[in-house]
């Protein structure tokens, strides 16, 4: 398996994971969240299938996906609606944030391996938008872990375009 199926199966599992997820809650908000993380790993999907087959690359439209989840989170905020949600729910979401975390890890290890100075960016700005994921899931966990506390508390600023870059999130 190359570095291009491999992606392509660590996303497509993704998709798939977020999906399940999503129908699994009855939680609105985190309905649109998952399935707006699932829209996320398809995109991905597809570019790594264009790059496996040198093609041209989809010019996909950026999606500011900070801004969409805070105006996601912010209507939740303002709903002001409480789920009970269970042990395992946490866990489930604790699973994809690592997963994102081994995605973005790759995805950068793998870009400083290329050559192409193309692929290279494409593999880095993957690996900027799992890393992206990675903030939302945090979110997540922390409101299916505490749903009232994260309703009183939620402020967002944890959410920013902010890069991670070893170890750090610089601007």
């Amino acid at each position: 398996m190359n570095v291009y199926e491999y992606a392509m199966k660590v996303e497509k599992d993704g998709e798939n994971y977020y999906r399940e997820l999503a129908e699994k809650t009855d939680d609105i908000g985190l309905k649109q969240i998952l399935n707006m993380l699932a829209d996320e790993e398809v995109k991905h999907y597809v570019v790594f299938e264009k790059m496996s087959k040198n093609q041209n690359l989809p010019t996909n439209k950026e999606v500011d996906v900070f801004a969409n989840a805070k105006n996601i989170f912010q209507k939740m905020k303002d709903e002001n609606k409480t789920y009970a949600f269970g042990a395992d729910q946490v866990e489930f979401y604790k699973s994809a944030l690592q997963s994102e975390e081994n995605s973005y890890k790759f995805y950068t290890e793998k870009a400083l391996m290329l050559e192409d100075d193309e692929q290279r960016k494409v593999f880095l700005r993957i690996a900027e938008e799992e890393r992206q994921h990675m903030v939302l899931l945090e979110n997540l966990v922390d409101y299916v872990s505490f749903p009232e506390r994260w309703i009183e508390n939620a402020e967002f600023n944890q959410m920013s375009s902010e890069k991670y870059v070893q170890g750090q999130y610089v601007n």
